[in-house]
């Protein structure tokens, strides 16, 4: 049976994308709802709390909660990195989210930084080396129009990307096809990766340069790519406003099964 809160969350979020309630149209107070008979006090909470873990509204003391100006960016998964996006275009990862969002972009929505840092103890077990040795960090900070979604940190070897446009500090993807194709062009074509998610409180700095708003989560990413002969040629960790981004995945089915048969 599903619960009355459910039941309410989903009645105001059909209300939300049907455009009763517009971006910054605030909801009705708790009390009304529950005056109107939609359940308790407890029950319109948790209603609220699930349209605010959807991405759907946002809620801060002395505004109330309100419509978001904008549903969230869909995060693609496996398919934000399809070669053809890339080698053969120039759709690098953060653009292929925007057109599968439906949502504008421009190239200089990605802000960077370059330098030459001693690797964070993840970023040496990553690459593999000793923990203060030299590696190349290109930091960036990704935004739709003026609202930061998120920030993206990549980590490489020097011998790998020294003298390409991946330590050029040039505001924007590094040149057509991003960062891949600077790999795929130096001899280090990606062949498989890994990504790590998980959930946490931001630090004052992240929510600060995120403009995130009090008690929003963030998702750290560590993505960790490989050539086909199993060389790390780029180790990333990226932070992302949660209520930003809609995290979709599609891929086939694995049936070790099968294959352990089949050898």
């Amino acid at each position: 049976m599903t619960p009355k809160w459910r039941e309410l969350a989903d009645k105001l979020a059909e209300q939300i994308k049907r455009g009763d309630y517009p971006p910054g149209r605030q909801l009705p107070q708790i009390r009304e709802l529950v005056a109107q008979g939609e359940g308790s006090k407890s029950t319109v909470h948790q209603a609220y709390k699930a349209l605010e873990a959807e991405g759907l509204v946002t809620s801060s003391r002395g505004h109330g909660t309100v419509v978001r100006e904008r549903v969230p960016l869909k995060r693609l998964g496996i398919a934000r990195y399809d070669k053809a996006k890339w080698r053969d275009g120039d759709e690098v990862a953060f653009i292929a989210d925007r057109v599968a969002s439906g949502r504008s972009y421009r190239r200089n929505e990605q802000t960077q930084t370059v330098s030459l840092v001693e690797a964070p103890p993840a970023v040496a077990a990553a690459h593999g080396l000793p923990e203060g040795a030299e590696v190349y960090a290109r930091a960036r900070l990704v935004k739709e129009g003026d609202q930061p979604t998120h920030t993206l940190t990549s980590y490489y070897r020097p011998e790998h990307v020294e003298g390409t446009r991946l330590v050029d500090p040039t505001p924007g993807p590094a040149g057509r096809g991003g960062g891949f194709r600077v790999l795929y062009d130096a001899g280090y074509e990606i062949d498989h990766m890994k990504e790590e998610l998980f959930a946490r409180a931001p630090t004052p700095d992240e929510a600060k340069l995120l403009q995130l708003p009090p008690g929003e989560p963030v998702v750290e990413l560590h993505r960790t790519t490989y050539t086909a002969s199993g060389t790390v040629v780029e180790f990333a960790i990226g932070v992302h406003a949660a209520s930003r981004f809609a995290w979709e995945y599609d891929f086939k089915v694995p049936d070790s099964a099968k294959d352990k048969k089949g050898q």
